[in-house]
């Protein structure tokens, strides 16, 4: 069996470097724009005054990307970019033809999003390997955004280059004018460059986007699909070193009393090469970061939490491989075994530990090698046990001086394909748990990106009192191109598989198949602009019982109708009981679960128009009678102007009969049938001055209760046994609160002042108040802790240090 494994392993792979030598349509048809050096000092205004912008042909004869893929631009939209470049920059200037310029739409967003506004972009990739693009964007607010994309990870916004544009609103249309330092971007020291580049333009108000070198829907992969530029020569790569030093003050009250607090540290980004990059933090801040959206978590597993600490989402790329890394790991309370004696106990425990400081090194080579280091160390931190009897406390260790560390190889291939190493290491001082987890991954598509082969062999160590190892892998195959596609996998988990120290992974001892199919349009059709149809399925078996822990038929679709306004569907279908191995909280305990059967409907309008409104209803019904799930999400939205705008979300779910665990005693398991209602109230709303002076509002009322009906024993069989016996009150009321108010201006280029109000509160308690009003008083009335606080970042480029001491 393992040789016929082998074998087919082997014919995969040989097809796919066979298909590799080929030479893609894509390829023949690559378009190539022309630039020169410009010795004059070009303005970037958006008025293209210069003569040197004569000097030069421009880009033209674009073609739509989506939804009417092929499709050329009609002369009313002509368009036309040039390029020129210097020592220090490359200049992009762009003409945008409109018929009607009084309807170009240009909402004013913070940097970052495009907001209900038309589009110009670049794509550059110095390296021209059709592997990674470096993409500068302007709206016709505008607002700037920026990114690195790869065709297999997607674009990734946290970039935040330093770089100029300007636009202009014409009789005619729109201008738009840029500077790219090379500083933003990386290039190899060659003599004379040819870079991939395309250029994109979005027409808001049609939804149309399109292309100067055509990219075929039907392959997917955008970056090979790029022109190229020819000309530049004679450059050389920057030195690339910036200094972030920052200061912020924070001041919190609440019943418990007023703090005050300073803080001051500095972020370093170093250009070690021309393509790898050293960033680092020391006595880091992140007291300003976005708040999490809390929820009554009454299950078995911990709730997962986003990242929102800038220096562990910038450039991460690399750090995501393998889905080995969890970030909040790094700062957060660890869960180790803490030696208590008796009658100790431990009353409060930190939220959070200090990070002393953390360093990253990331980039990729002009061969295609990704290299990607991380490391981060936390301070020892320690609470106090106290004693009920002796009336005395110590000093116990709740998290000893910690390094974690990540270690990434990543090497791309034909243009398409990767082979990665990955390692974290969790390292902790003295005799606490250490952890290790190495994957190996792959990822290979053929030369015309029809096919796709993925999969990775990952192995955990944790080194604590009892040592023990695991393996995860898994294998993928997958059609990428065409109307319709198909994917196809399997997953195995073994028991001892743990990577939970530096990652998070719910559930082991499984194996799992799944299976998709769908179909979609390429161009519009009489009704639909984009539509596209899903089968799924899913089943995972318990890999010591081979019971079913999971399964699902799915089908769904969506798409966006000739108004742009999108609307989908699904219907789902679980047809065998489910054997839940996890809710009982004991080792080798299962409880049952029902077949099941659910569906949903999801409708947008369009958010072109100043009112626009997302509806969500939901279902979920089983086999066991008044037992079932429903709820609906309705989010309206309204564009006041192009600085105002607000939007409104309300959720409700109601979970009737749910069943979960509740208490445990040496002989028995209980768990609960509950009712349990959930309504969840928020508002964001953002008033920009200009596209670098914002207003933001955000707000959170999250309220649950979970009621128990009937309280039951688990049998060892899975089932339930109602009990009259267990008399104590495990009902579940759980209330939170999050407000911010806040101001940000960059003052300077990649500087940012910053101003933030908070409020927030939370309650829970065993006993159930159904008053909503009630709830919510008692929730702010007595339980709010405020803060202000105030941050100035300032961006220090050492080469403009450099030209201000030569000019001095």
């Amino acid at each position: 069996m393992r040789k016929n494994l082998i074998t087919s392993i082997l014919i995969i792979l040989s097809s796919f470097f066979l298909q590799g030598q080929e030479v893609t349509k894509a390829e023949k048809t690559k378009k190539k724009l022309y630039t020169k050096r410009t010795t004059k000092n070009i303005t970037i205004d958006a008025q293209l005054n210069e003569n040197e912008w004569n000097l030069v042909n421009g880009a033209t004869g674009f073609v739509m990307y989506d939804p009417d893929n092929g499709k050329p631009i009609t002369e009313n939209f002509k368009t036309e970019v040039k390029v020129l470049y210097d020592d220090n920059a490359i200049y992009i200037g762009a003409i945008l033809l409109d018929d009607e310029p009084d309807k170009i739409l240009k909402e004013i967003a913070e940097r970052d999003n495009q907001g209900v506004a038309d589009l110009f972009g670049v794509f550059i990739n110095g390296y021209n390997d059709g592997q990674q693009d470096f993409r500068f964007f302007v709206t016709a607010a505008g607002g700037q955004l920026d990114c690195v994309a790869t065709d297999q990870n997607g674009e990734d916004y946290s970039l935040n280059a330093i770089w100029s544009s300007k636009t202009k609103i014409t009789e005619k249309g729109w201008i738009v004018e840029m500077k790219i330092p090379y500083a933003a971007l990386r290039f190899s020291k060659a003599k004379e460059q040819t870079w991939g580049i395309n250029f994109v333009r979005n027409i808001r108000r049609f939804r149309r986007t399109y292309t100067w070198n055509f990219v075929d829907t039907k392959i997917g992969a955008v970056i090979q699909q790029a022109g190229t530029l020819e000309g530049i020569n004679n450059i050389e790569t920057p030195t690339r070193l910036f200094l972030i030093p920052y200061a912020s003050s924070y001041y919190n009250t609440n019943n418990s009393g007023d703090e005050f607090t300073i803080k001051g540290g500095l972020d370093i980004k170093y250009g070690i090469s021309d393509a790898f990059t050293l960033d680092a933090i020391l006595v880091p801040d992140f007291g300003q970061t976005k708040f999490d959206n809390v929820v009554l978590n009454l299950g078995p597993f911990e709730q997962q939490f986003n990242e929102n600490r800038p220096f562990f989402t910038e450039g991460t790329d690399l750090f995501s491989k393998g889905d080995l890394l969890y970030s909040r790991r790094i700062g957060a309370t660890p869960n180790l075994n803490i030696e208590l004696d008796e009658n100790e106990s431990i009353t409060e425990f930190p939220t959070a530990i200090n990070l002393l400081n953390a360093v990253k090194i990331s980039g990729r080579d002009k061969d295609g090698l990704g290299i990607g280091f991380l490391n981060a160390i936390t301070e020892k931190t320690t609470v106090n046990a106290f004693n009920d009897i002796t009336n005395t406390k110590r000093e116990v260790i709740v998290s000893p001086l910690t390094n974690y560390n990540v270690t990434v190889l990543d090497q791309r291939f034909n243009k398409n394909s990767s082979i990665t190493l990955i390692n974290t290491n969790v390292t902790r001082d003295g005799s606490f748990r250490d952890a290790n987890v190495t994957g190996v991954l792959f990822d290979l598509n053929t030369k015309k990106n029809t096919f796709n082969v993925s999969g990775d062999m990952k192995m955990s160590s944790v080194y604590d009192k009892e040592n023990y190892s695991g393996y995860n892998t898994s294998l993928y195959l997958a059609e990428t191109a065409g109307k319709v596609r198909f994917s196809t996998g399997i997953n195995y988990i073994s028991k001892e598989f743990d990577n939970n120290d530096l990652g998070i992974n719910f559930q082991t001892n499984y194996t799992s198949w799944s299976s998709n199919a769908n179909y979609r349009i390429l161009n519009p059709t009489k009704l639909f602009n984009t539509l596209r149809l899903n089968i799924n399925s899913y089943f995972e078996y318990n890999n010591e019982t081979g019971k079913i822990q999971s399964s699902n038929f799915n089908f769904n679709f969506g798409g966006n109708n000739k108004k742009n306004h999108y609307i989908s569907a699904g219907i789902n279908y679980n047809p065998f009981k489910n054997y839940d191995y996890y809710e009982a909280r004991k080792e080798g305990r299962f409880v049952i679960y029902p077949e099941t059967y659910g569906g949903n409907l999801y409708l947008s309008t369009n958010y072109n128009n100043k009112f626009a409104i997302d509806v969500n209803p939901y279902f979920t019904n089983t086999s066991e009678k008044e037992r079932y799930n429903y709820g609906i999400t309705i989010s309206p939205r309204y564009r006041f102007s192009d600085r105002l705008s607000l939007i409104y979300s309300f959720d409700i779910y109601k979970q009737i009969n749910n069943v979960g665990y509740i208490d445990n005693d040496n002989a028995n398991i209980f768990l609960a049938k509950r009712n349990r209602e959930t309504f969840t109230n928020s508002i964001s709303s953002k008033y920009s001055i200009n596209s670098n002076m914002n207003f933001n509002l955000t707000v959170r009322h999250y309220w649950s209760y979970a009621e128990n009906n009937s309280i039951h024993t688990l049998n060892n069989d899975g089932t339930l046994t109602e009990t009259l016996t267990y008399s104590e009150n495990k009902d579940s009321n759980f209330s939170t609160w999050n407000l911010d108010l806040s101001y940000s201006w960059w003052f300077a280029p990649g500087s940012q002042l910053s101003f933030l109000y908070r409020n927030n509160a939370n309650t829970i308690s065993r006993d159930i108040n159904k008053d909503f009003s009630s709830n919510f008083s008692n929730l702010i009335s007595d339980n709010l802790n405020h803060i202000f606080s105030v941050s100035v970042r300032y961006y220090i480029d050492y080469n403009q240090v450099k030209n201000w001491f030569k000019k001095g």
